[in-house]
């Protein structure tokens, strides 16, 4: 078994992975703000650390994977005022819908979910160990991280404190001592959430929730600590920064980061109107075929998200499924993860696309096996890998007649099933003809039918 490396955002260097117990990894990923649906950019880290999480999972004994809900926001707030509503329905609601959409993206649930609404006491407590230490003020009801008492602010961004202001999401305000200065508690008013604490009723920064949820759950130093690379500046310098302030220590080991989701390529922003989001791209495509896209290109890599790249990542799912179909009776070898490819590939910086070449290459030996211990070595092979990638989950059959779009002109399975049988007995008839008629309808209707030595199968073309 090969050794996992990698890459820390911290020393800008790929690393071996030596965590602090190996008995018990801990990883804590930045989950979403509910306010909304989640869009495809949001789906990425989510489909890059479950692979990550697999991974370890098959490594190591145990697995403490964290993903938090930041349930108390402004942009929650804002969306509960349209509606005229508390904050409780907005966030329940899109929490639900973003379990939903990522499960259908075959992401596992992580070990712990923890919400921001839950641990405002942790919260109150480190923003109080802060201000003992000198690393926090009071000023004008709010509580401010003063970014200067901390040595080598700026470390995980790269950038010194007087270059790392400028055009950033740096709130400027005459209460703070220094601009860089960021929020542990701003007062709420009357018509916005809030609670009570020792500098009067309010609510916390964004930045706050995420350290006091690690300390709580996962202890003073964490293994990973994962995000989209948008969250390295300021949100995860700001953790950082607090949590070490707060609490001592190295507070995360390896910092990962996934690079940003294009669209077509063009940044995927509101106003450019091309963010989509990913129900509403399950009702063109399976889930499956959305995530096996979100892991084509290598996980640090900018990644152009288009039609065409759907319609390719279909086509390679279709690749494996078909080699799968084809041996549909032959009972696969138990094949440990570790021993594949696939394995091996990912234990490279999670090189996902290293990992589906060495998928492809165990398809092809699947398709050439000419002994029925060849197809089950293969098949074995085939489908642990694909388990560590989080595909392949779906029976052949299911996958190749799913009706993914709801268009009128869909035929159900059991139509199909029932033109089938009418093509079966034209042909026993010798009324090729209609044979053909009825071929050609289907196909026209998107479905491809299939003749061979077991009868007839078919698949829906998308």
């Amino acid at each position: 078994m090969g050794e996992l490396r990698l890459y820390n955002t911290l020393t800008r260097s790929k690393e071996p992975f030596a965590p602090n117990d190996p008995e018990r990894i801990t990883m804590y990923v930045c989950g979403p703000t509910v306010y909304n649906y989640a869009h495809i950019g949001n789906a990425r880290p989510v489909v890059v650390f479950d692979c990550l999480y697999r991974l370890l999972t098959a490594l190591y004994p145990t697995v403490v994977y964290a993903r938090n809900i930041t349930d108390i926001d402004d942009k929650i707030i804002q969306a509960a005022a349209a509606r005229g509503c508390s904050i409780d329905v907005i966030s329940e609601e899109f929490t639900e819908k973003y379990r939903e959409d990522m499960g259908s993206l075959n992401a596992l649930a992580p070990t712990l979910e923890p919400r921001a609404t839950q641990h405002l006491a942790e919260m109150i407590s480190l923003t109080e160990r802060l201000i003992s230490r000198e690393s926090a003020y009071v000023s004008e009801g709010h509580v401010l991280f003063a970014v200067e008492s901390m040595e080598g602010y700026g470390a995980l961004s790269g950038r010194k404190l007087e270059d790392m202001l400028a055009g950033a999401r740096v709130e400027v305000a005459d209460y703070k001592r220094h601009p860089g200065d960021f929020v542990l508690w701003k007062p709420s008013s009357d018509a916005e959430p809030g609670w009570d604490s020792p500098w009067g009723r309010g609510r916390p920064g964004w930045h706050l929730e995420c350290s006091a949820m690690i300390h709580a759950h996962l202890g003073e130093s964490i293994d990973i600590h994962g995000g989209g690379r948008d969250l390295i500046f300021p949100h995860h310098e700001n953790e950082r920064a607090q949590s070490c302030c707060g609490y001592g220590g190295d507070f995360v080991k390896y910092w990962l980061h996934n690079a940003y989701v294009d669209m077509e390529g063009e940044k995927m922003s509101k106003s450019l109107g091309n963010v989509r989001t990913v129900r509403e791209l399950l009702a063109s495509y399976p889930g499956e075929v959305l995530r096996f896209a979100l892991l084509s290109a290598h996980y640090r890599s900018p990644l152009d998200f288009s039609g065409d790249g759907l319609d390719a990542a279909r086509a390679q799912l279709d690749t494996f499924y078909a080699a799968l179909r084809k041996h549909g009776e032959c009972e696969p070898e138990d094949v440990p993860a570790e021993e594949t490819e696939v394995f091996s590939a990912l234990l490279d910086d999670m090189n996902t696309p290293e990992a589906i070449a060495k998928l492809h290459a165990a398809a092809g030996r699947l398709n050439k096996a000419l002994t029925p211990a060849d197809a089950a070595t293969a098949k074995g092979e085939l489908l642990a890998g694909g388990r560590l990638l989080g595909i392949l989950e779906s029976e052949p059959e299911a996958w190749f007649t799913q009706a993914v779009s709801s268009g009128a002109s869909a035929p159900s399975a059991d139509e199909i099933e029932d033109l089938i049988q009418e093509r079966l007995s034209a042909r026993e008839q010798r009324d090729f003809a209609r044979a053909d008629e009825i071929r050609t309808l289907l196909d026209t209707q998107g479905v491809v039918l299939e003749d061979g030595p077991e009868g007839t199968i078919w698949r829906r073309r998308h």
